[in-house]
């Protein structure tokens, strides 16, 4: 079985996402905790904050499914898929509403944003589909939507620590 469709060659690096993830949105938690009057006084950054999560949690949910041994290709290419399907559908709108007639996020970040939002989670249902038709890289499309996934989150991480106070 080639590399890219066995998720027990893969099992070291999902074992890492699942930690990293976790972590990351223990970081979103505790950026929320800290700024949750400014979060609640500028209704764009509650979507945010919800996409951030969203997607850490669509890499967490992800690679968990990937550990399950003894899986079909068939079966686990399914729960990629559907589980990619609902991170996109709701990072996608929360991106939409936390950017849509804000003032402070300019065209290009606007775009940027859609981009990364669009690159995080897309990949996790090319993986499921990818994985059930056995061709067209597998889990190499999880590899890259989990990169981008985490870019993402500290993207919005920095937001929410950081940028919040100016």
């Amino acid at each position: 079985m080639p590399t890219a469709f066995d998720p027990a060659a893969w099992s070291p690096f999902f074992s890492a996402q699942v930690g990293a993830s976790a972590a990351l949105a223990g970081l979103i938690f505790v950026a929320i905790s800290i700024n949750l009057p400014k979060i609640m006084v500028g209704h764009q950054l509650i979507p945010r904050c919800a996409q951030a999560l969203f997607i850490l949690m669509g890499v967490l949910l992800a690679s968990t499914f990937c550990l399950v041994p003894g899986q079909s290709a068939m079966v686990l290419g399914s729960e990629l898929a559907g589980l990619g399907a609902l991170v996109w559908i709701a990072a996608t709108i929360c991106q939409w509403v936390a950017a849509h007639k804000n003032p402070y996020v300019r065209r290009r970040q606007r775009v940027l944003h859609m981009m990364l939002t669009q690159f995080a989670t897309v990949p996790c249902i090319a993986s499921g589909i990818s994985m059930m038709a056995h061709r067209g890289g597998g889990l190499d499309w999880l590899f890259a939507g989990t990169v981008f996934s985490f870019i993402t989150a500290l993207v919005d991480a920095w937001v929410l620590l950081i940028e919040i106070q100016r």
